[in-house]
């Protein structure tokens, strides 16, 4: 496949970003001036109000006079708890995503006849169009599965029969199709990759309807097909806690600002997924998995809570990592003490972890989580609350379910479009309004000038 080439040299590249550069600078002390929350972030670091929601709730601190006090996370589907509604699906050793997408969907938990009927709705959703393998997907292998989603979820579009009505109706058609759907394109977008990228066999493997979304994905990326009803659940786990975490995360709200314009599902959908892609969102689960590489090339033990010390002075540094002076993992926007998420899955990692190979490399995460406060506090004298995020333990359960890291975000995708979907409804059935919110220019005014006197 031919590349794209610009026509520039990299002088006349250099010479007009200097140029942008120049006419691109803003003092600090406009935003202050004006007030502007950057970020749509208060001077606290909470959110800025922009909407309500009856999906889901993500707590991590409450405000006592003013004053932002941390608390456990809890993240509520529905009002229903994440975390007791994985306990009760793992407790009862069943699949759980689908129940949650349609607690997501439907804003009730399913009776046994809605689930098998919802069930059998996605497994009869998850063929593609006649053709789309070959046209949409072969034809233009890409190096990340998640643009290959966004163009893949666009082309559907060309599919649809209706695909601009916003009717609740079509909608809802619309989304359980891209939720059903949206799993086989991630397998068979990687299998593409293999195939162009890694010069490795491609195996394209036909669908089984009466399968639950985390055996579809373990199938199509098998070259075998094999996987054990053990390793099925452990994934499907990962997909309950990924389906949703409110509407004021960057890429629901992204869905839900092209939702209010009044543009197709498709489009919607395709926001939210380039919105995933970026490191500050989804993608921070592969660059834990970069950093947690870079962290044990240059320790001796990694089982060594003092070295992995020294290693995160060193990331904070910019000496170690990719050079952003990140923790990747660590942190969150809303929860203080506790992410939820990642407890479920750091409580996962130790049961398929401890015992074999993959142990030590648990315990490297655990001695992150827990050396990374006292690292904040001696260099940056930060001594709030840091607990780990989602994407601390993700990636190593994904290595243990032999999942490539090429997929580690895809996947977070086949969860989270339950999510989407749901806002992008709520979004159509109770706003109405288009999101828009200010820029202060804080440029002068000039007069025209005539090009010769340019």
């Amino acid at each position: 496949m031919s590349e794209i080439r610009a026509n520039i040299s990299q002088n006349d590249i250099q010479t007009l970003c200097d140029t942008i550069q120049k006419y691109n600078q803003i003092e600090q002390g406009s935003y202050d001036r004006f007030n502007v929350k950057r970020g749509l972030r208060n001077a606290d670091g909470t959110g800025v109000m922009a909407g309500v929601t009856r999906v889901c709730s993500v707590d991590g601190y409450y405000i006592e006079d003013g004053e932002l006090i941390p608390r456990e996370g809890n993240l509520y589907y529905r009002g229903y708890s994440m975390t007791d509604i994985v306990a009760g699906c793992n407790a009862e050793d069943r699949f759980g995503f689908e129940e949650v997408a349609w607690l997501l969907l439907f804003g009730t938990l399913p009776t046994q006849e809605q689930l098998e009927f919802f069930c059998g709705l996605l497994g009869r959703n998850r063929e593609l169009p006649e053709d789309f393998i070959e046209d949409m997907i072969m034809k233009a292998p890409s190096p990340d599965i998640m643009n290959k989603l966004s163009r893949s979820i666009l082309s559907l579009y060309s599919y649809d029969p209706n695909p601009d009505d916003t009717s609740l109706e079509n909608v809802l058609r619309q989304s359980i199709g891209l939720m059903a759907k949206l799993p086989v394109i991630m397998a068979y977008a990687y299998q593409v990759k293999r195939r162009h990228y890694y010069h490795k066999s491609m195996y394209i493997h036909q669908i089984k309807p009466e399968f639950r979304t985390a055996e579809t994905i373990l199938r199509s990326i098998r070259a075998d097909k094999s996987f054990t009803d053990r390793e099925a659940k452990l994934l499907d786990t990962c997909l309950m806690i990924h389906a949703e975490h409110g509407g004021g995360n960057n890429s629901t709200f992204a869905t839900r600002v092209l939702t209010s314009s009044g543009t197709d599902t498709y489009a919607a959908i395709a926001a939210g997924i380039g919105a995933l892609k970026g490191p500050r969102h989804g993608g921070a689960n592969k660059k834990v998995c970069d950093m947690v590489e870079s962290i044990k090339a240059d320790v001796k033990d990694m089982t060594d809570p003092g070295q992995v010390a020294d290693a995160l002075v060193k990331v904070m540094r910019r000496e170690l990592g990719d050079g952003s002076g990140l923790i990747y993992g660590m942190g969150h926007a809303v929860y203080t003490l506790s992410d939820p998420r990642a407890s479920i899955l750091r409580a996962k990692a130790e049961e398929f972890a401890v015992g074999t190979d993959f142990e030590p490399e648990y315990r490297l995460l655990r001695n992150i989580e827990q050396m990374t406060p006292q690292v904040f506090a001696a260099e940056k004298g930060i001594t709030k609350p840091i607990c780990a995020n989602v994407d601390l333990y993700s990636g190593l359960i994904y290595k243990m379910l032999q999942i490539p890291d090429d997929l580690f975000t895809p996947i977070f995708t086949a969860a989270r479009v339950a999510g989407w979907s749901a806002h992008r409804i709520e979004e159509l059935l109770t706003c109405n309004k288009i999101i828009r919110p200010a820029y202060k220019s804080v440029n002068g005014h000039h007069e025209y000038l005539k090009l010769q006197d340019r």
